[in-house]
């Protein structure tokens, strides 16, 4: 059976002040592929290992702009085009009419859509991390903070990277079973 190469390098750090010291430092090391792991939301280490805004938001105005046009072109071509019927004497384009279905379409479509692109851009459903399998993991969610260098990072020297993690003083670097 073909042994899989190692998943990264885990730091454990004992407080947030210390994760967040210590993504600065990676960073301005020129590692890309980190991730940090906190028990509470820590913005400040997003911003220090220099994370940007996601595309989701944008996806989710495309996706109510495409259900409000469409919700107005599918009225439109049935009350004009496939199935004129006039009643009590409107015009066959009543716009005002079709506000509530094109709405209902905006939002439904916008909430899908929105759905759909978040799980594609975070890559789920993904049922198993490799981060599960390091037994002291199970303390990001209580009182521990971590911080991973991934192997696929074009930095990434097993040595040199295990050194330079040794060197941020953290409790414990371990590696990472793929």
């Amino acid at each position: 059976m073909p042994v899989k190469p190692p998943y990264g390098l885990l730091a454990e750090f004992g407080e947030a002040d210390a994760l967040v010291a210590a993504a600065e430092r990676v960073r301005s090391a020129g590692y890309t592929r980190t991730e940090a792991f906190a028990p509470y939301p820590l913005p400040e280490a997003a911003h220090a290992l220099g994370y940007r805004r996601t595309g989701v938001p944008a996806v989710i105005f495309l996706g109510g702009l495409l259900g409000c046009v469409g919700g107005f072109g599918m009225e439109y071509w049935i009350s004009v085009i496939d199935y004129p019927e006039n009643v009590g004497g409107r015009p066959l384009n009543s716009w005002p009419v079709f506000v509530p279905v094109a709405f209902e379409l905006t939002v439904l479509t916008a909430a899908l859509v929105g759905l759909i692109g978040l799980l594609v851009l975070c890559g789920l459903p993904r049922f198993h991390h490799p981060l599960f399998g390091v037994e002291r993991f199970g303390r990001a969610a209580i009182d521990r903070f971590f911080l991973c260098i991934e192997t696929a990072d074009p930095k990434y020297d097993p040595a040199g990277t295990r050194a330079f993690l040794d060197g941020l003083s953290p409790l414990a670097v371990e590696e990472v079973p793929g």
